[in-house]
């Protein structure tokens, strides 16, 4: 385990780069991370991380790309946009959890 410094907030994190503690998580920490893989958080960027979050409070896990999509208004091409080269475990990553279970 490791510490990492995202918008002045510093968060443990694994080997992969995933939050090791959710309860960690800010929107200046998501921010953080999201600058770190090239990505500027937009309004729809911010529909899928907060989704992410509710649902995997509810849910017990974070949720993968397909029930994103059918739960939320943004369709498989569009999050492909979003959180380009692994939507699913990115967008998980970067609202501070780890993989989702469908995703490898």
């Amino acid at each position: 385990m490791a510490e990492k410094t995202y918008g002045g907030v510093t968060v443990e994190v694994g080997p992969d780069g995933f939050m090791e503690d959710p309860n960690q998580w800010t929107r200046e920490v998501a921010e953080g991370m999201a600058e770190e893989v090239g990505i500027d958080l937009t309004d729809r960027h911010w529909v899928v991380l907060d989704f992410v979050r509710q649902d995997a409070v509810g849910q017990g896990e974070p949720p993968g790309v397909r029930r994103i999509t059918k739960l939320t208004d943004v369709s498989m091409k569009e999050i492909y946009k979003l959180f380009p080269k692994g939507p699913g475990i990115l967008a998980s990553k970067l609202a501070g959890y780890g993989k989702p279970q469908g995703c490898v």
